[in-house]
Order: structure tokens, then sequence, then C-alpha cells
């Protein structure tokens, strides 16, 4: 299965399962920007339930803006407050100390277009999860799918179920830090599973797409 994707700030399980998965994942770069999507936001768990991370972005004046163009907005210290949250809900996880010389530069470094952070933590992650595949970035922007095809840009997204989206997809529970209070929370950011699980990350990815 080929399957085509919007770039995502650190992506929800249920997109990296896709991508563990596929035969071939095509990022896509020649989409519109929509907001309210996974392209800048991510959810993690906190002892308070769910919160949002969203990072602001600069969309110009056209009404139409590609995603590739999109820059980060330098008016808030949208990094600092990110990582901070990152800290505060899972500096107790299991393996939060053992990601964090990895992931706490790109919160770092200063980054002008959403698409380039977004492409350079996603690599990142791969790399943790030990994920290894073929990776496009599509030419044009595709609209017909065949066989074999999946088109998962705007499927994969916040105000969306992925059981009703992608009927493969299923819920694998794992350990996460406040499950005793809150109870299991599904599809959280790839984060959520990397700091609670560890290396065991990729084996549970695998599990949530039905063969």
């Amino acid at each position: 299965m080929n399957v085509w994707m919007s770039v995502a700030y650190l992506a929800p399980l249920h997109y990296y399962a896709r991508m563990l998965s596929a035969g071939h994942v095509y990022i896509e770069q020649h989409d519109n920007y929509l907001k309210q999507t996974y392209r800048n936001r991510c959810q993690i768990v906190t002892g308070n339930g769910v919160i949002p991370l969203s990072i602001p972005v600069d969309k110009g004046e056209s009404v139409k803006c590609l995603s590739r163009d999109i820059r980060l907005s330098s008016h808030t210290d949208w990094q600092t407050l990110h990582w901070r949250s990152l800290v505060a809900a899972y500096n107790s996880s299991p393996f939060f100390e053992y990601y964090t010389d990895d992931l706490l530069p790109f919160y770092e470094k200063k980054w002008d277009c959403l698409f380039d952070f977004n492409i350079s933590i996603q690599s990142k992650i791969l790399e943790l999860i030990d994920a290894e595949f073929a990776i496009e970035f599509t030419d044009d922007y595709k609209t017909e799918f065949g066989e074999g095809e999946l088109d998962l840009r705007e499927r994969i997204h916040p105000k969306k179920m992925p059981e009703s989206e992608d009927p493969a997809y299923r819920v694998v529970p794992y350990y996460q830090v406040f499950d005793q209070k809150l109870g299991f929370i599904p599809n959280m950011s790839i984060v959520d599973l990397l700091f609670n699980m560890g290396p065991e990350s990729k084996e549970i990815l695998k599990k949530m797409i039905m063969q």
C-alpha cells in the first residue's frame, strides 16, 4: 500500500502506524495550508488531561498558501512554551530523559518555515523508532488514486476518528504516565508513545494496522 500524507507536527500514532505499514510514503508539498490540522499542532497527555500544542504561523495576505511556504511566527516564544509543556507532561515517564538530547535541539534552533521544521523533527522521530522505508515528496497535487493507493492527507485530522477514516487502524493500548488517573487515551502524539514505551514503540505501532 502506497500512502499520501500531509506534513505534520509530532503527528499522532495513526500517522506513524500507517507510515510503518506502507510500501511507499509520499509527503504532500503542494497542498494549501489549512488551519486546525496536525500541520501545526499535536496533542499530548498531561495530569489534567489532553492538551494541544499549536505552532503560531504567519499565513500572509493570501487566502490560499501552500503548506510548504508557511512561515513560523516570531511574535511568541512557542518553542520554549512547547518544550516546557513536554517536560511537565513527560518528565516522569520512563524514557523522557533517554530522548531529551535528541529532541531538545529542535526547540533551541530558530526555524523559518513550518514545513522544514516538521520534516526535520519527523526524520529524527523515525530514526528514534528505528523506522526504515522510502519517503518521497510529491511533485504535484494528486487527485485520483487507484488500487494499492491510500490518500490520508485530510483524513488524519484532530476532529476525525481514525477508526472511521481508516478501517484497518485499531487502538493498541500501552502504558501512559497518567493512565491510572485518566484511563488510556488513544492516538496521541508520537512523543507520548516514545516517552512512555521507548524502544518498544515500533512494534506497538506495527500492531495498529491490520494487514
